[in-house]
C-alpha cells in the first residue's frame, strides 16, 4: 500500500459506523511500524478528539504487537543478551525512548569500575569496587518510598531517577560486572533477589551473595538458607543458584503485573500478563 492509500485510509478514521472503523483498523494495524509517521502526522493535523483517541489506538496496538514479536523472538534466539530483553520491556512503556542513552550510561559505569580495578583484586575487593562506583559515586539505590511502582521494573527509569527494586538494580550491577568479566549473576530467590558471585575456577560454585538493594552487603549461604527458613522453602538450587536470563525478564513482567495491580490499571495488567504468557505458557 502506497502513503497515498494509506492517507486515505487515515482520513477515513472518524466515521462513526463502528464496523467501518474496525476494517480500517484492522487494515492500518497490518501496516505495523511504517504507518505509525503517518498516524501521527494526522493526529497532530486535526483537530477531532474522536480521529485522534481512535489514532492513539491503532498506535498502541502497532507498537505492542512489536513488543510481542521482539520478545518471542528474544526468547527463541537472544537469550544471552539480558539488556535486549530488558529494552524490550521498556518498550511496552517507552516505544519512542533513545535508547543509545541507556547503552551509554551503562558504558559509562563500566568505564568509570574499569579505570580502577586490578585484575589481582580479590572478589570482595571486586564487589566494594562495584559497590563505591555504583551506589555511593552514581548514587543508585532502592526505591523504599514507593517500592511497587511501575518505574522500578523500566531500566531507564531506573537510570534516570537511581532508584529502583531489588530486581532492577541486580540487573543493572550485574550487566555492569559481566562487561568487566566479573562472575556475578542474578538468582531468583523468593521475595527477594540477589546476586551470586560465582567461582571462577569452579563455575558451579557460589562464593558469596550480593544484596544490591542494601547496597551491596555481602551475603553468605548461612543467610540465603536462612531467609528460605523463614519463608517455609527448601534450599533448592533454583533459590540458591544463578538463574537464566529468561527467568528474570520473567520475573521483571511479574513484577510490572503486581505493579498495575497495585494502581487498579487493569488494562495494563492485562497487555503485560500477555507478554508473560507470551514467554511462559505454563
Amino acid at each position: 500500500m502506497n502513503e497515498q492509500e494509506l492517507k486515505a485510509l487515515i482520513s477515513l478514521l472518524d466515521d462513526p459506523d463502528a464496523e467501518i472503523y474496525q476494517v480500517l483498523e484492522d487494515k492500518l494495524i497490518t501496516c505495523g511500524p511504517e504507518v505509525i509517521p503517518l498516524l501521527e502526522e494526522s493526529w497532530e493535523q486535526s483537530f477531532d478528539v474522536l480521529l485522534q483517541e481512535r489514532v492513539e489506538q491503532i498506535i498502541h496496538k502497532i507498537q505492542f504487537n512489536q513488543v510481542k514479536n521482539d520478545l518471542q523472538l528474544w526468547k527463541l534466539s537472544n537469550q544471552e543478551d539480558l539488556l535486549e530483553g530488558l529494552l524490550i520491556v521498556n518498550r511496552y512503556q517507552y516505544p519512542n525512548l533513545g535508547e543509545d542513552e541507556v547503552y551509554g550510561k551503562l558504558a559509562e559505569l563500566r568505564r568509570n569500575a574499569w579505570y580502577h580495578l586490578m585484575y589481582d583484586m580479590s572478589p570482595i575487593e571486586k564487589v566494594k569496587l562495584l559497590n563505591n562506583i555504583l551506589f555511593r559515586e552514581f548514587g543508585l539505590s532502592g526505591n523504599t518510598s514507593d517500592f511497587h511502582a511501575s518505574q522500578n521494573s523500566f531500566i531507564n527509569k531506573v537510570l534516570e531517577s537511581k532508584k529502583g527494586n531489588p530486581i532492577s538494580l541486580a540487573c543493572i550491577y550485574s550487566i555492569v560486572a559481566q562487561r568487566l568479566d566479573i562472575p556475578i549473576y542474578g538468582v531468583n530467590l523468593p521475595k527477594h533477589f540477589v546476586l551470586a558471585y560465582m567461582n571462577e575456577e569452579k563455575p558451579d560454585e557460589v562464593l558469596f551473595y550480593i544484596n544490591v538493594f542494601n547496597r551491596g552487603q555481602i551475603m553468605r549461604e548461612v543467610d540465603i538458607t536462612a531467609f528460605l527458613q523463614q519463608l517455609n522453602l527448601p534450599p533448592i538450587d533454583d533459590y540458591i543458584k544463578p538463574c537464566s536470563n529468561l527467568e528474570i525478564i520473567k520475573r521483571v513482567l511479574r513484577n510490572l503485573i503486581a505493579a498495575y495491580e497495585h494502581v487498579d490499571n487493569l488494562e495494563k495488567r492485562e497487555e503485560v500478563q500477555l507478554l508473560l504468557t507470551l514467554i511462559d505458557p505454563t
